[in-house]
Order: C-alpha cells, then sequence, then structure tokens
C-alpha cells in the first residue's frame, strides 16, 4: 500500500508539468504550417512584416489590421519557404485590430478558432508568431487577465513575449484552439510580459461579416476505455488509483472489494 501511495504522489507531482512540455510541442508540430509571415509595401514606400495564420483551406487569412492597413502589395511566405501572389485585404474590423487576407490557394493548413468566452486568467497558453521576421518561434505564456475596457471591447492580456512583426500572431489554448491574435504590448524601462491580445470571437464575427464560412473542426475519437475528466491533474489521480486497486485486490484477494471505497 506504500508503494501504492508513493505511485500517485509521483504521478501528481509530474505528469501536468510533462503534459503541459508535450501540449506545446503538439500545438506547434499541428499548427506552425498555418501561421504565415504577411509581407507588406505601404503606399508610403516604407515595407513592414508582421504575422498572420489560416483560416480556410483556400486561402483566408487572418492578421492585425495595422499589419496590412495602408498596404500598396501584400504577399504570403509560408514556413516551407512558398511566397504567396498577391494577397487581397478584404475585411478589416472597425472595432478591434483586426483583418482579413485572401490568396488564391487550395488545400491548406489551418487552424480551428476556439471560444474565448470561456477563456479564464492563469491558463496556459502557445503562441506561434515571427518576432524580428524569425518566422515560426514558439512561446509560451499564460493568459495574465481578461480586461474590459471603457468601450466594452474585450482585450486578453498575455504574459508570452511579444516583439516587432508578432502582431497577428495566433494565441492557441492547452486544446490546439486559437483562442485570440496578438497585436499590442507596453514598452518601455520596466515593463515586462505586458502584451495584448484579441479574443478570437471577435475574428469570428468579421469572418461571418465578410461572408466566409470556416470549416467545421475535427473531433479527434476518443478511445471507448478512457472515461476520465478533462482536468489534467484529476485524470492522473483516477487513473493512478484504478491502478492502486487493482494491485490491492491482486495482492489481497480476500478483502472485500469496497475496501479502498470507504
Amino acid at each position: 500500500m506504500r508503494a501504492c501511495c508513493l505511485f500517485i504522489l509521483f504521478a501528481v507531482l509530474t505528469a501536468p508539468a510533462g503534459r503541459a512540455q508535450n501540449n506545446h510541442v503538439r500545438i506547434a508540430e499541428q499548427n506552425a504550417p498555418a501561421v504565415v509571415a504577411v509581407n507588406v509595401a505601404k503606399t508610403d514606400g516604407s515595407t513592414f512584416t508582421g504575422t498572420g495564420f489560416v483560416l480556410t483551406p483556400d486561402g483566408l487569412i487572418a492578421t492585425s489590421r495595422h499589419v496590412s492597413e495602408n498596404a500598396l502589395y501584400i504577399n504570403i511566405t509560408f514556413n516551407n519557404g512558398a511566397v504567396s501572389g498577391e494577397a487581397a485585404n478584404v475585411a478589416a474590423a472597425g472595432n478591434v485590430d483586426l483583418s482579413l487576407l485572401k490568396i488564391q490557394a487550395r488545400n491548406l493548413p489551418h487552424v480551428t478558432l476556439g471560444n474565448s468566452d470561456l477563456v479564464l486568467p492563469g491558463q496556459t497558453i502557445t503562441v506561434i508568431g515571427n518576432p524580428r521576421r524569425l518566422q515560426n518561434t514558439i512561446s509560451s505564456g499564460l493568459i495574465s487577465q481578461v480586461r474590459k475596457k471603457a468601450d466594452g471591447i474585450i482585450w486578453h492580456q498575455i504574459s508570452a513575449p511579444i516583439s516587432p512583426s508578432s502582431s497577428g500572431s495566433p494565441v492557441f489554448n492547452a486544446a490546439g484552439e486559437v483562442i485570440s491574435v496578438a497585436f499590442a504590448s507596453y514598452k518601455g524601462e520596466g515593463n515586462q510580459n505586458l502584451n495584448f491580445a484579441i479574443p478570437s470571437n471577435y475574428l469570428k464575427e468579421l469572418v461571418q461579416a465578410a461572408g466566409y464560412t470556416l470549416p467545421q473542426a475535427a473531433v479527434p475519437p476518443q478511445p471507448a476505455e478512457e472515461h476520465y475528466s478533462t482536468n489534467p491533474l484529476w485524470a492522473h489521480i483516477q487513473k493512478s488509483w484504478a491502478i492502486c486497486k487493482q494491485l490491492w485486490h491482486k495482492w489481497f484477494p480476500g478483502e472485500p472489494q469496497n475496501t479502498l471505497e470507504k
């Protein structure tokens, strides 16, 4: 029984950290091909590079409005080095820093948008972007707070690092869904990781208003024998407890079956 308790303690202490690390790796592997660099030549002659991400297989791309505004020409660079033809600026939100671009394409890898109304402070996030044009940089952090501005607009304050060219980076939850779009940070001495993102539900509204349809998210099949809580810590406790009960009944077959339920 002592060995069984030690096993539970070990599982509780080690599993969440390992799971968090695996989540970042999995999210990066699944979504990095859909994160792009947005290359912009402005009407004033300047050039700018931001980040965007593919929403649909036929080339609908989300980015920050300030990345694509006043653009004379836009094209897209994918993480494999491929460069698109000219991207059209098809929609821009009036109340938040979001815009939509469109290129001619087929069968592109794309992200899945989550429900940003369910986001909570303290939630773990993964961000994929192009800070300082370093394409497909993976960073992690937390939802530091959900902020409601005086005009009623919601922002996500995030602790994941944001740098120039990161604008338009997708912010993923632990399930690999985009829950917000990074767009701004507080700069200056003494400010550390005070960064902000636009919730994904504003992006869903923009996509719908522009007349586009997002693909349905695929639901991965669940093994029939798995019926544990979606909370990682509780799931590991349940699995460890079930193993302990099996070992107890194996070692002490004469004991009543409900000994460990008391």
